[in-house]
């Protein structure tokens, strides 16, 4: 019998024993029981047996009433703004809309918000080839002042026609969206209400691992479910990277579809995050869950509330992580650090003096372990901060100074696809040390690149497997060798002659628009 009819069935079996009790009671005459001895009534309660675990009865009490339901009806705003920019639809869907979200990180809506496949509206059907079908997406959030306004997801309520509040008592109130940012994954709203619960906002900063943490929402629609763990990590990145401006708050909290928005709270009842992804591969939680923390939502919150919008500081650097191979060619003792890989032409980086090849350590004092501490320690901070950069530059130290401006919400994120290898251009026959045989660009293929005359060479072959063990491929665009750029094959191969085979050496590669530091090692090949 499958397990949902068996759950199903226990409250009729419960009911059925305790009519058989009833009867057997009221006769008085119960030949079965006649000669066994009436139980006595305890006069006091039984002592606790099991002793000094956490017990969040009083936590709940309190916070609670400050938790609601989330419903938004999706419609016609979605579809209307998909439409314009011409989204892909997805060809199989089973019904849950999990099809529609990366298979890494799935924010998770409450059960509702595809319809099945085949109903009116659909993709396919007559009528409406590129529509997307309507929809409720139900969520959580909680009220952060008694007149009303009240914090959940940016994708909870995203392309909502009308958003609903449900209270804990039973109160149904329609909110208006004060503002959303996508990057964060905040929302703002507020209901025409007042004296309502408030909860109390925490400081996420202090939060660490092993830390006791609760989650109060509404998974698959069961209103005020809780749920209970430890803080596994804190500072995590996304590698969704469509939210690298916040540091995760990572939780074996159990989360599902519904408790998107929802608080996340310390043993105090204050709120330090909010509930927001799960790392699946089915789509339901499997002991990993993510959390925005407090004060970075809430300094979403002061500038929606001020101006609808959030606006964030930015450097003007493409960064990557570093790794042992990139340490060792650029003699370093750790990998510690943000890579920068390239400098953005008048940028706050540009007129700080920051270099292609410097590795970032810290800011105004705040160490960069890794690349992904980097974005979120610019974007909270306003555009027109000044920051003191500590780097790294031919393994010395030095200090930067820059003002950061605003960051550009439109800048085209770099593509996918591959750069194309000409046929015109001949490849260089004789090569290098490493293998790598190039091809002078043509000034059209540079122009097709985003290119500036003289800058680039593009890999025709990857003989060396060196190169081939780094990453290299053929039509990668090779930018540089070390700092000193390359714009034919003949200034490569002296370069790579230069460099000699007895270190690593580190190439600026240019792939798909993106670009990156690569280590090759020759003693690997």
């Amino acid at each position: 019998m499958p397990a949902t009819q068996i759950i199903r069935l226990r409250p009729l079996l419960l009911v059925a024993a305790l009519a058989v009790a009833g009867v057997g009671a009221c006769s008085g005459q119960n030949p079965a029981n006649a000669g066994m001895p009436q139980l006595a009534q305890p006069a006091a309660p039984a002592p606790e047996l099991v002793g000094n675990l956490p017990d969040f009865t009083r936590l709940v009490e309190q916070v609670g009433p400050a938790v609601v339901s989330v419903q938004a009806e999706i419609g016609s705003k979605l579809q209307a703004r998909r439409a314009q920019q011409q989204m892909p639809q997805d060809d199989e869907d089973d019904g849950s809309g999990d099809a529609q979200i990366p298979e890494f990180f799935r924010r998770f809506f409450g059960p509702g918000m595809t319809p099945m496949p085949g109903m009116p509206g659909m993709p396919g059907m007559p009528g409406a080839p590129n529509a997307r079908p309507r929809g409720t997406s139900l969520g959580t959030g909680f009220i952060i002042s008694s007149d009303g306004y009240v914090l959940t997801n940016h994708h909870v309520v995203d392309g909502a026609d009308t958003v609903r509040i449900k209270l804990s008592d039973r109160r149904e109130f329609t909110a208006k969206v004060v503002g959303s940012d996508e990057q964060s994954d905040v929302a703002l709203l507020k209901i025409n209400a007042t004296g309502l619960p408030v909860m109390r906002v925490g400081d996420s900063k202090l939060l660490k691992p092993g830390q006791w943490v609760v989650a109060i929402g509404s998974p698959f629609g069961l209103d005020h479910s809780v749920t209970a763990g430890i803080v596994s990590a804190v500072g995590r990145a996304n590698p969704g990277a469509d939210q690298r401006y916040v540091p995760f708050i990572q939780t074996d909290v159990a989360i599902n579809k519904g408790n998107s928005g929802g608080p996340l709270l310390d043993t105090r009842g204050q709120v330090v995050g909010i509930n927001s992804q799960i790392f699946s591969n089915s789509g339901g939680y499997m002991g990993v869950s993510f959390a925005i923390p407090i004060d970075v939502a809430m300094n979403a919150v002061k500038q929606l509330k001020a101006t609808g919008k959030v606006t964030r500081g930015q450097l003007g650097v493409q960064i990557q992580p570093m790794d042992r191979d990139t340490a060792k060619a650029l003699g370093l003792a750790d990998a510690s650090g943000a890579l920068v890989a390239r400098v953005e032409q008048g940028s706050p980086a540009e007129r700080a003096g920051v270099l292609r090849q410097d590795v970032i350590r810290s800011v105004n004092g705040q160490q960069v372990y890794d690349a992904s501490d980097l974005p979120p320690i610019i974007g909270a901070m306003a555009p027109g901060t000044k920051v003191t950069l500590d780097v790294i530059r031919d393994g010395k130290p030095r200090s930067l100074s820059a003002t950061l401006n605003a960051l550009d919400d439109n800048v085209a994120e770099a593509g996918n696809g591959r750069n194309a290898a000409p046929d015109k251009a001949p490849a260089n026959a004789a090569g290098n040390a490493l293998g790598i045989l190039g091809k002078d660009l043509l000034p059209e293929q540079r122009a097709r690149l985003g290119l500036q005359a003289g800058e680039g060479v593009l890999v025709a072959q990857v003989k060396g497997d060196a190169a081939r063990n780094a990453g290299l491929q053929a039509g990668d665009v090779v930018l540089a060798v070390g700092r000193t750029d390359v714009g034919s094959v003949a200034a490569l191969d002296a370069q790579l002659r230069a460099v000699g085979t007895g270190k690593p050496v580190m190439l600026l590669v240019q792939r798909g628009g993106g670009t990156r530091y690569m280590a090759i090692n020759p003693a690997e090949g």
